[in-house]
C-alpha cells in the first residue's frame, strides 16, 4: 500500500533548517576567510554599518513622501474608529 505524504511537511523545520545552514556557513566563512580576525570584524562592522545607514536613509526619504502626500490631501490619512476593531 502507498502512503500519501502530506503536502505540508516543510513548515518549521525548513526555516530551522534555513537558519543552521546560514550559522554554519558564517562560521565556515570565518575559519576559511584569507583576511585576519580583525580585518574581518571591520568589515563586518563596516557592512552593518552602511547597512544601518541606508536604512535609515530609505525610512526617511519615505516618510518625506507620506508626509507630503498627507499634506496635499488636508493633513493625517482619515481612519474611522471601527477600523481597529
Amino acid at each position: 500500500m502507498v502512503e500519501k505524504m502530506s503536502e505540508n511537511k516543510s513548515g518549521p523545520g525548513f526555516g530551522v533548517g534555513i537558519l543552521v545552514g546560514v550559522a554554519v556557513g558564517t562560521i565556515i566563512g570565518f575559519l576559511l576567510a584569507p583576511r585576519s580576525g580583525r580585518e574581518t570584524r571591520d568589515i563586518v562592522k563596516n557592512k552593518a554599518d552602511d547597512v544601518s545607514a541606508t536604512v535609515k536613509d530609505l525610512t526617511a526619504d519615505r516618510k518625506k513622501v507620506y508626509t507630503e502626500g498627507w499634506r496635499s490631501r488636508g493633513g493625517r490619512p482619515k481612519v474611522k474608529p471601527t477600523y481597529f476593531e
